[in-house]
């Protein structure tokens, strides 16, 4: 039977093998595809690829010297600009009245121009190089930047180049490395890193048929995401399983018998905590924004074949290979397993001891942590996402300091022709614009290009944009909608406000209702959630603390709450799975205190490696240069690692030795009378002691 399991994922590793690679051809982080169809700039960006000529990419020039441009820098933009737009020429017919194409500073120290260059001639990643090589002739001492929407775009694209590849092979040396000391054998590290590598395979390929078979949006955060994912959960259940074997070991001569064991004490709590993950996932369905939405099922894809794997392939192997696979620990049958208190044990004893001092005190550390909120949690600005800031963004700030009118991203106003010139005066009227200029007419639409006076991505230039929003819809018939860069971010904050509110009571109550089932009990499920909840205000909050004092971040990414929110509570709420199934085992036999200990000692070991493997995966995105990698790595590794070492570790166990037996109201655990004394009444140890 289990070359057969083996057999059947090695045929299955062929098939999937060639889907998987093809994941990265069906990535996309167009604004088209990641914001909701329902937004007005999605709308826009629909419209302008829909229109003859296709959407346009807009760079930016901007030539500077300090000391003021002379006749030969002047000749040097020019030629520059001619030889450009000979090179990409408009797919569309240009207007008339375009006037000058290089702009002149007002204090003779810069000029600049704008080059919109169709999609039709690639992505701005692929045009952003050559544009740049293009203009390398020009004279001593003469600076250029090109920036603009597109440039940014091309650089942020360029950042999440091989980006896949990179997060596979540091998660795989995080995890190998992790391993080995866990395990300290020279083999066995290696049959669980093979077992979660056939997972993540055929997750990347099952993910490719879904957005194949469903339009599912893949971008490439949730393609990194993904593979995180994949390795931190399949190991947790790999080091899970692994301790249950070794137990079981020592009492069954026959491997597989002993495997056979180990699943039956295992295999619950390892499905209860993928169907948590799980299920906190598909909440994400509800969300309006198609990225967020599009993780979703891409991330429970990804729980399904580790857990899969990790249940089927993994176990055959171990069988297969047989009690060697543990030298030079052999875990010997008949041999009794040591019962030292350990650190575990020593610890659960000193918690019984201290009841309130260790529930106080553990509450108390993370509201220290908790005090972190106060600090910088606005909107992260996508000029401030790149933790090195490359030319498009550097830019920007040259192009504000030389035309300051000219210092915001562009909005995009389409209006019918008919009543091009009401908009444009409505436009132009608007307070915080500084420039409106007419474009091209096509397709029944006429595009006016609008330059606010603020900077991009800030509050005032989202009121800025609001405000010209209201105005040109009071323009009755020109049936006007405005897009563009800042716009796209605006209804990308404004979504994912709007998502948070929705989904995040939809993941409590959803994980909530999981835990109920499993624990069969009321107050338990409540008491692990309130202390998950808890723990994610400290991870917040000490996170906020960080980016905002010691690595200088100016502000949140979007994406961020929900995603760490998501993640810390379907993930740092696994570790309660743990050990409160692992309690409730015990309590069966021993009674709620002396099980909550019993099972705190059992699985203190185990489940601090796996919240370390767990915390260690995640904290790979924080070698990538992405601001908002860097956020989500951080915080859920820091949340992970507070769920794991104080909250499962002291808090919960303080909390259920309080409760005593009420933690399992209204199930028969709660009722004394029928609990199971063996060598005595257990009667006055589970009296809560709250009622002391």
């Amino acid at each position: 039977m289990p070359w057969l399991v083996i057999g059947l994922w090695v045929a299955l590793a062929v098939l999937m093998g060639p889907l998987s690679g093809k994941l990265s051809s069906v990535t996309t982080d167009r604004a088209v595809d990641t914001l909701p169809a329902g937004a007005e700039s999605t709308q826009v960006a629909a419209l302008e690829e829909s229109l003859p000529g296709g959407e346009d990419n807009t760079f930016v020039f901007v030539y500077h010297r300090a000391g003021g441009l002379t006749d030969a820098d002047r000749a040097t933009v020019e030629r520059h600009y001619d030889t450009l737009a000979k090179r990409y020429p408009p797919q569309a017919a240009a207007p008339e009245d375009q006037g000058p194409q290089a702009k002149p500073s007002a204090d003779g120290t810069a000029m600049m121009f704008t080059l919109d260059v169709s999609t039709t001639y690639g992505a701005p990643e692929a045009i952003v190089g050559p544009l740049r090589d293009a203009a390398k002739d020009r004279p001593a001492g003469l600076e250029l930047d090109v920036t603009g929407p597109a440039a940014v775009d091309g650089d942020m694209e360029a950042v999440f180049d091989g980006i896949d590849l990179q997060v596979l092979l540091t998660t795989l040396l995080v995890v190998a490395l992790l391993l080995i000391l866990t395990y300290r054998s020279p083999v066995l590290w290696l049959i669980p890193l093979v077992a979660v590598g056939a997972a993540a395979l055929t997750a990347m390929a099952t993910v490719y048929l879904l957005v194949k078979g469903f339009g599912i949006v893949v971008n490439d955060q949730n393609s990194a995401l993904l593979t995180i994912l994949v390795f931190g959960v399949g190991t947790d259940y790999a080091l899970l399983l692994i301790a249950r074997y070794r137990e079981a070991l020592h009492h069954h001569e026959n491997v597989r018998v002993a495997m056979v064991h180990a699943l039956r004490g295992a295999a619950p709590a390892i499905v209860a905590s993928a169907a948590t993950v799980i299920a906190g996932l598909l909440c994400l369905l509800a969300a309006d924004l198609n990225s967020t939405s599009g993780l979703g099922p891409i991330g429970a894809a990804g729980i399904v074949c580790a857990l899969v794997a990790m249940l089927t392939l993994f176990p055959a192997m171990l069988v297969v290979l047989g009690r060697r696979i543990f030298w030079p620990a052999i875990p010997r049958f008949g041999t009794a397993v040591e019962k030292k208190p350990g650190l575990w044990g020593r610890l659960g004893a000193a918690i019984s001891r201290r009841r309130w001092v260790a529930a106080l005190g553990s509450l108390g550390v993370l509201g220290v942590f908790v005090i972190g909120l106060a600090g910088n949690t606005g909107a992260l600005r996508e000029q401030d996402q790149f933790l090195s800031a490359p030319e498009s963004v550097s830019g920007f700030t040259v192009l504000r300091q030389h035309f300051p009118e000219l210092g915001g991203q562009p909005m995009t106003v389409f209006t019918r022709p008919a009543y091009q010139e009401r908009v444009l005066d409505v436009v132009k009227g608007t307070p915080g614009v500084a420039v409106a200029v007419p474009g091209e007419t096509r397709g029944g639409w006429t595009d006016i290009s609008v330059f606010p006076a603020d900077a991009p991505d800030t509050v005032a230039e989202y009121d800025t944009i609001k405000r010209v929003r209201t105005a040109v819809h009071a323009v009755s018939g020109a049936e006007a909608i405005v897009g563009g860069p800042s716009a796209e971010h605006l209804d990308t904050e404004v979504t994912t406000s709007r998502d948070e509110l929705l989904v995040i009571p939809l993941v409590l109550a959803v994980v909530l209702l999981v835990l109920g089932l499993l624990l069969r009990a009321i107050v338990a499920p409540l008491v692990l959630m309130a202390t998950v909840i808890v723990s994610f205000a400290a991870a917040f909050g000490g996170s906020v603390f960080v980016f905002d004092t010691v690595l200088g971040f100016q502000g949140l990414d979007d994406s961020v709450p929900l995603l760490a929110f998501l993640f810390l509570v379907a993930l740092g709420v696994d570790y309660n799975i743990f050990l409160a199934s692992r309690a409730r085992e015990e309590t069966v036999r021993l009674g709620t205190g002396k099980g909550m200990l019993k099972a705190l000692s059992a699985t203190g070991g185990v489940i601090t490696s796996a919240g370390l493997v767990l915390a260690a995966t995640f904290a790979v995105l924080t070698s990538l240069p992405l601001v908002m990698l860097v956020e989500v790595g951080f915080l859920v590794a820091f949340g992970v690692l507070l769920d794991a070492l104080l909250v499962r570790s002291v808090l919960v166990p303080a909390l259920t030795l309080l409760f005593g037996r009420r933690i399992w109201w209204p199930s028969r655990l709660s009722r004394p009378a029928e609990l199971p004394d063996g060598r005595g009444s257990l009667a006055a140890d589970e009296e809560p002691a709250l009622r002391r």
